[in-house]
């Protein structure tokens, strides 16, 4: 095992840096795991700036350790330690407030289609599933912008690898953030860190949902993907009366327990009249990294029963996988990638452009 990390580190100091140095001698690289013929580790440059030109140097130590005797599949993470400079709103625009007297539903400006991501329930990996779904629609060519709409809880700008401040030139309009070829927003993105809490009643959580969608210049764009919190309340309920969106998408584990809510949900859209676009089956097969023996840990096959009994489109299976979590936790989707984890999402993305969806 020693020998082999040796041999890893010997070749990571062949990928020379854009600005000198490689990527040993600069200490870039970090929590490095060798089972077996897997191997995975992170290169951490030390801002985001530099990360977001390093995708070469990643590619290429991918390349590098995948053609060493013994290994049989590399994981490389791209990442980033320090936070980028903010580019801070003017304090005239403040985001919580009571929201503009508006009519409904009204459409976005300059956006396409409108796609929620609902689950009825957390820890279905709905949030996991938004970010990855947007990044492969961006790789399809399609112009994305990704809304988090869980205020509560935002998770995107970990997910997304951002800490990006929205600017705001005439404190009227948002300027949302860019990362992995999505536009951005969250209300993550205005807090001092992600151990802040949002405390706020209904009417200012209502207040900054709309102002994330309507004050924002999200334009153009041909889908805009909204990540949404767990349940069916407010802010689903908003959503389907404020804005013109063109459905949503149903976000299950194959487990009874999850599809109740789901269904939940399923029902809750229906009564708002937003059309249900298909159902996902997330988590639904694990393939052990060492010995390829497949199980389904959560159930099989639950959600395409589902879809079918509702006559609802069956958009696919994403597989349970720690490099989906080890990605989502360093800010670069695993759809961003590549492998059978980042061909999953950029084949649910394919089906989505095909239906005339996104």
């Amino acid at each position: 095992m020693s020998d082999m990390r040796e041999k890893i580190m010997g070749t990571l100091s062949s990928i020379a840096l854009p600005d000198g140095g490689d990527l040993a001698s600069r200490d870039m690289v970090r929590a490095l795991t060798v089972d077996g013929g897997s191997v995975s580790f992170v290169i951490e440059a030390p801002t985001p700036e530099q990360a977001a030109g390093m995708e070469a140097q990643r590619r290429a130590a991918e390349t590098a350790i995948a053609a060493l005797d013994g290994v049989e599949r590399v994981s490389v993470i791209l990442t980033a330690h320090g936070p980028a400079k903010a580019a801070t709103p003017p304090p005239n625009l403040k985001i919580g407030g009571h929201p503009k007297p508006q009519g409904g539903p009204l459409p976005v400006p300059g956006v396409a289609n409108i796609i929620a991501i609902a689950s009825g329930k957390g820890g279905v990996g709905k949030s996991t599933l938004s970010s990855n779904l947007a990044v492969a629609l961006a790789r399809q060519g399609r112009k994305v912008g990704l809304l988090d709409a869980d205020i509560l809880g935002p998770s995107q700008p970990r997910m997304m690898g951002t800490t990006q401040r929205p600017s705001s030139p005439d404190g009227e309009q948002l300027v949302p953030v860019e990362a992995h070829g999505v536009k951005m927003m969250s209300i993550g993105l205005m807090l001092k860190s992600d151990r802040e809490a949002v405390v706020w009643r209904g009417p200012m959580l209502m207040g900054a949902l709309q102002q994330m969608l309507f004050q924002v210049d999200w334009a153009p764009l041909d889908v805009l993907i909204i990540d949404l919190p767990p349940g069916t309340g407010d802010v689903q309920l908003t959503l389907a009366q404020k804005s013109q969106m063109t459905g949503a998408i149903i976000v299950s584990t194959p487990q009874d327990v999850a599809l109740l809510d789901a269904r939940k949900a399923i029902d809750m859209f229906q009564k708002v009249n937003v059309p249900i676009l298909g159902l996902i089956e997330n988590m639904s097969t694990y393939v052990c990294p060492n010995c390829g023996h497949e199980a389904h840990l959560f159930g099989h096959g639950g959600v395409k029963d589902e879809a079918a009994e509702l006559g609802a489109p069956f958009l696919g299976e994403i597989p349970l996988s720690l490099d989906v979590r080890l990605a989502g936790d360093s800010g670069t989707p695993a759809a961003a990638g590549d492998g059978p984890l980042a061909e999953a999402y950029a084949t649910l993305a394919r089906d989505m452009i095909a239906r005339g969806i996104a």
